[in-house]
């Protein structure tokens, strides 16, 4: 979510996963399969399963606080990133969200990881920027290396 950088990107790199080679992002499915289960046949099948659902035209539009204190910014409507959560999971049932730890799946682009202190600081730098409209036009899979760094592996069209 480029769109959403200029207001998170400093929060994200010192408070969560920026520095890791993680962009603003909305999650769909962690963890999925590792680089080595990565295959021409997986690509091909992710690409005809976000190929077949419309790109996504949505809002980031409140500051929002998990009870392990993550800060977040919800994405309105949030149905649409859930669909393709659950489109993955058919596909892919040895792989729930967060590992089967959670019974919702709630769509979010995560600010600050586990510290609820940071709530008021975010909410007065990041709500400025707020509504933040963007558009989901691809769907990226991000893989890890042995440094625990993350890049791009490939990006999936929707809509295609």
């Amino acid at each position: 979510m480029p769109e959403a950088e200029p207001a998170v990107g400093d929060w994200r790199e010192r408070f969560d996963s920026a520095s890791l080679g993680i962009p603003a992002h909305i999650t769909l499915l962690f963890p999925f399969l590792s680089v080595d289960e990565l295959g021409a046949e997986t690509h091909a099948e992710l690409e005809a399963l976000f190929a077949a659902q419309p790109a996504i035209s949505f809002s980031l539009t409140g500051i929002v606080v998990f009870p392990d204190e993550t800060v977040w910014l919800a994405p309105e409507p949030a149905e649409p990133f859930r669909k393709l959560t659950e489109l993955i999971v058919e596909r892919y049932p040895d792989h729930p969200p967060y590992g089967g730890i959670h019974d919702d799946i709630v769509p979010h682009l995560t600010v600050t990881s586990g510290d609820g202190s940071l709530h008021d600081q975010v909410e007065a730098a990041v709500c400025p920027h707020l509504p933040i409209s963007a558009e989901a036009r691809h769907v990226t899979l991000l893989v890890e290396d042995e440094d625990e760094m993350w890049s791009e592996a490939r990006r999936y069209p929707l809509g295609a």
